[in-house]
């Protein structure tokens, strides 16, 4: 009854590993010219997947990336250059498909941008830190003689025990 029950259990086990197997990802298939292929994978590491948006569509397995990366090789098999094919999917997408889009006036953001937020924090915490001074930079005044005599009233003579 026991190995009945542990060869079913492995039995399930291999199904729903093959079956797993079948959810993987369509591979692409390359093109037939070796030097063809590699200008197509060059091309895909300079495009961004507009579905992950960090990553080329070399490295991303969504649905859009394989799709552009069909597209670019069908661009080689009609015989366009390297930058036809680019400018051909720019054309379609904008700027913001190239990994490192152009320095323009509509991507001026894109390349000033983080130097310009860092300068910002950097004033604001500049600006912060001086408001707030700090116990370094402040005197500390004695408690005049009413405000002592008011502290002892508060607090009790400590003779009451």
């Amino acid at each position: 009854m026991l190995r009945a029950s542990i060869r079913f259990a492995l039995l399930v086990l291999c199904i729903a590993g093959w079956s797993v197997s079948a959810l993987s990802v369509a591979v692409d298939r390359p093109l037939e010219d070796p030097a063809q292929e590699a200008r197509a994978r060059a091309i895909h590491k300079q495009l961004r997947c507009l579905v992950c948006q960090n990553q080329s569509i070399e490295d991303s397995n969504a649905t859009l990336a394989r799709d552009l990366r069909l597209l670019v090789r069908d661009r080689i098999l009609a015989g366009d250059t390297d930058q036809a094919a680019i400018r051909y999917i720019v054309e379609r997408y904008g700027d913001w498909v190239l990994l490192k889009p152009p320095v323009k006036a509509g991507t001026i953001f894109l390349w000033a941008g983080p130097a310009v937020i860092l300068m910002l924090a950097i004033v604001l915490i500049a600006l912060w830190y001086r408001r707030r001074g700090g116990p370094a930079g402040r005197t500390v005044e004695p408690l005049s003689l009413d405000e002592q005599n008011r502290l002892k009233d508060l607090l009790g003579d400590g003779d009451r025990s």
